[in-house]
């Protein structure tokens, strides 16, 4: 083989920065071939760095799987605890609901009761200015006999007050 060649094998692998691979049993010089001891030696070695470099790789990746379990069963007890608060305030909701619709519904009765009271209140006083239009139709017949023309009674038809005293009243209110 020539020469040139073995070079430009050369050229070509060092350009590819290949690494030079040697075969332990066909080296030339018996001087430099290792020993069995050597041998083991070394490949005690590389194992020992293969492993310390996979403890190495594998001791991050063990603390970050540690870490995500914990983390998941912290999450698991939030969850809990979420849903729990969840549903405590829905119940609560569902009081609030049922107060608030109460306190609707009562207010709705007094409405209704403000309603009928004016009611009642609107057809008292209907009655009451009927008796006293009754009353003045009695009175004023009474009035028409007395001989000094003076008309008894005040405009409504109520002698509430004679000169600062109560008197009896006339009307619905006299119970009163």
């Amino acid at each position: 083989m020539p020469s040139g060649v073995v070079d430009q094998t050369q050229q070509q692998k060092s350009h590819l920065n290949l690494p030079r691979i040697y075969n332990l049993q066909t080296m030339s010089d018996p001087q430099s071939s290792p020993t069995e001891d050597q041998q083991k030696e070394a490949l005690a070695a590389f194992t020992a760095t293969l492993h310390s470099v996979g403890t190495n790789l594998e001791a991050p990746l063990r603390d970050r799987a540690a870490n995500i379990q914990s983390n998941a069963a912290a999450l698991e007890r939030q969850e809990a605890d979420l849903a729990e608060n969840t549903a405590r305030l829905a119940r609560q909701n569902q009081q609030w609901v049922g107060l608030a619709d109460e306190t609707r519904e009562g207010l709705k009765e007094i409405g209704d009761v403000q309603n009928w009271a004016e009611m009642i209140e609107r057809d008292l006083l209907a009655l009451e200015d009927m008796m006293d239009d009754v009353e003045k139709k009695k009175d004023g017949d009474d009035d028409e006999i007395e001989a000094n023309g003076n008309e008894v009674g005040n405009q409504n038809g109520h002698d509430d007050v004679d000169h600062g005293k109560k008197v009896e009243t006339r009307g619905w209110f006299r119970w009163w």
